[in-house]
């Protein structure tokens, strides 16, 4: 039992999982830290929206009470999440991906990605450079010797 619950938690989807929560988590409080304060204040001048949660409260009988200013002011709250996510980082990912569509069928290549050379691949540079140009270079007569000693 112990070794099918190791194998479930190392399973490569519940890590992918877990650090999509922990990214969401910190992508949550961005957003609210940018509806918070931004949009809430300038909600706030136009609507006095600090009262919009107390506001539009019917009296049931029986002493219960329906507060519909509190169901609009989480209604709003989502639509400005929804708009800060869409203006903020779904538009500006479809505008670069569009642009690298277009890219990619006008013939651009993706830029390279820079891999680190090995010390292998630096001495075949090496050498294929030493061979290219000992092939380009004018003969030496022998009376001259070696340019340079080590």
């Amino acid at each position: 039992m112990i070794k099918g619950f190791r194998d479930f938690i190392m399973r490569g989807n519940v890590i992918d999982l877990a650090v999509a929560v922990v990214i969401g988590a910190a992508f949550t409080a961005v957003v609210n830290a940018i509806v918070t304060g931004i949009f809430n204040p300038l909600i706030a001048t136009l609507f006095n929206a600090e009262s919009l949660a107390e506001s539009m409260i019917v009296e049931l009988p029986g002493g219960a009470k329906m507060s519909f200013g509190l169901v609009l002011a989480a209604i709003i709250t989502f639509l400005l999440i929804a708009a800060v996510v869409y203006f903020v980082f779904v538009l500006p990912l479809n505008k670069m991906k569009e642009a690298q569509e277009r890219r990619r069928a006008a013939g651009v290549p993706a830029a390279a990605e820079a891999v680190p050379a090995t010390e292998l691949d630096l001495l075949a540079e090496i050498r294929d450079l030493l061979a290219s140009s000992a092939s380009e270079a004018p003969s030496q007569a022998p009376s001259e010797g070696p340019k340079h000693t080590l």
